[in-house]
């Protein structure tokens, strides 16, 4: 296991951290460096320990994906009690400001994401060897993710293309408009998609069919369906990845980047954590929260009870389909059916996201609720499918075609043909949005989901339109702009 000591200021926060990184597949042994000044860049292993430097943020997005669900109708909060983490419980209630440390912490996570891949493109034509244009390609692709995060969380976002924010850049540098920040996404995508491999050298490492999906679903927030439903098509014609046969053992650990994994958060328990540093474990920091309050028996183990599904998630589940009971457990039933006990936590519903418990047998280092290695699964095959049946419905393209990718998800769900949707027009379109809900509850996707279809209007408990489409800007962002950003709106 190969263990980096990367030094690189988080701008914007003009924080400077020092954060180990480090992956499952990713890495070997190899001693320690530091980027501490411009004199580097000097040699290829310059660059490919600066790349796993950027990737390493990507473990801090394990809060992006509980905050996700926990923004939407798909779950609440959870947690022991009503100041149990109080960024998340007012998230839940909508009832959230500028000071917010969970937002807060996705900004400057993300920013890092963004500053360590720029670092990297800011020093691209330095040297030339054999392979750099796969590490830019790598680099690009994350610096897309990581904005596509930031506009996705905060809208207007400043944008310094190939090179890293500088303290006092927040003075001088605006908001870009949310069309530029889209742009600049896929810019960087685009180049990725025409320099990386499609099979990844090693596990974790960005692929030519994870840079497509990713424009893909940029190219849907933006409701371009034609450019959508092209690039998303590809991906399925070039045929490198398949739905799993059985939608029970996608989650297990034993299943990680498998044929239907476009693109994971690669998570270890090499390097624990504590909460003085959630985004300094290697590990899948949500496991932990999601767990079953003082759970004793088998297969799970217990955690804080935080983004409890509700019952409306349960029963939107229709009589027949299998993955119900993969998605989400129930509680009262499982304990009846072996005996288990568990404590209830705050707004207990009698429900747990199962797909990320913490499972008995993961071999964690310190807290096992801060260090959990299962991988997070980004974006996986189901979702391009029912991205592109998205595309080409909307967009007035091919509603056979929107079927075809909507049924392919669906009888895998039911395990035959008798559940194949036959609508058109909207009422196909509602079809595919409620399969989005139900094949990818508790991965993170349902707030925006609903946002950028413009139903979270009466969805979603206290959601206000034209103020809870984004998140406020950390206040303290405001204060180190010093008058040159502005709140956004309603906030």
């Amino acid at each position: 296991m190969k263990k980096y000591t990367v030094k690189i200021g988080i701008i914007l926060t003009l924080l400077v951290s020092l954060i180990s990184a480090c992956s499952d597949e990713f890495v070997n042994e190899a001693p320690p460096y530091t980027i501490d000044s411009e004199n580097y860049f000097n040699d290829p292993q310059d660059y490919n320990n600066a790349l796993i430097g950027a990737y390493e943020l990507l473990h801090a997005t394990y809060l992006n994906v509980m905050l996700g669900e926990i923004a939407s109708d798909n779950t609440l909060s959870g947690g022991e009690s009503a100041n149990d983490v109080i960024g998340i419980q007012q998230v839940d209630e909508m009832i959230h400001t500028p000071v917010n440390a969970q937002l807060k912490n996705i900004w400057d996570w993300m920013f890092a994401g963004v500053y360590r891949a720029s670092y990297i493109l800011e020093f691209k034509d330095k040297i030339d060897f054999e392979g750099k244009n796969q590490i830019i390609a790598e680099a690009r692709f994350l610096k897309a993710y990581y904005n596509f995060e930031l506009v996705k969380w905060f809208g207007p976002i400043p944008i310094k293309p190939d090179a890293r924010f500088l303290p006092g850049d927040e003075k001088t540098f605006p908001r870009a408009p949310i069309t530029e920040v889209y742009a600049n996404i896929e810019s960087d995508l685009l180049f990725a998609i025409d320099n990386l491999n499609p099979t990844a050298s090693q596990q974790g490492r960005a692929t030519k069919g994870a840079a497509q999906a990713l424009l893909g679903k940029v190219y849907l927030y933006q409701n371009k369906y034609v450019n959508a439903s092209a690039v998303l098509e590809q991906v399925i014609l070039d045929g490198n990845y398949s739905l799993v046969a059985d939608y029970s053992t996608l989650f297990e650990n034993n299943a990680e980047n498998g044929p239907e994994s476009v693109f994971e958060v690669q998570y270890t328990d090499a390097q624990g954590a504590s909460f003085d540093c959630l985004q300094c474990s290697q590990g899948n920091v949500a496991v932990g929260f999601n767990g079953i309050r003082n759970y004793s028996g088998p297969l799970f183990d217990s955690g804080y009870s935080f983004n409890v599904p509700t019952q409306q998630v349960y029963n939107a589940f229709e009589v027949g389909d299998n993955r119900r009971d993969v998605a989400i457990l129930n509680i009262v039933d499982w304990a009846a059916n072996t005996g288990a006990t568990y404590g209830e936590g705050y707004k207990h519903t009698g429900f747990f996201n199962r797909k990320y418990l913490p499972r008995q047998g993961d071999a964690n280092m310190g807290d096992q609720n801060l260090t959990n290695p299962n991988n997070y699964r980004a974006i996986r095959y189901a979702d391009v499918l029912l991205m592109a049946a998205e595309a080409f419905n909307r967009g007035g393209i091919d509603d056979a075609k929107a079927r075809q990718y909507l049924n392919l998800v669906r009888r895998r769900a039911f395990g035959d043909t008798n559940h194949d949707i036959s609508a058109s027009g909207a009422a196909l379109t509602d079809f595919i949005l409620e399969e989005r809900r139900l094949e990818l509850v508790g991965e993170g996707h349902r707030f925006f989901d609903l946002v950028r279809t413009n139903k979270a209007v009466g969805t979603i408990a206290g959601f206000t339109a034209n103020k809870h489409e984004v998140f406020p800007v950390p206040f303290e962002e405001l204060q180190f702009a010093n008058g040159n950003w502005q709140q956004n709106p309603n906030y």
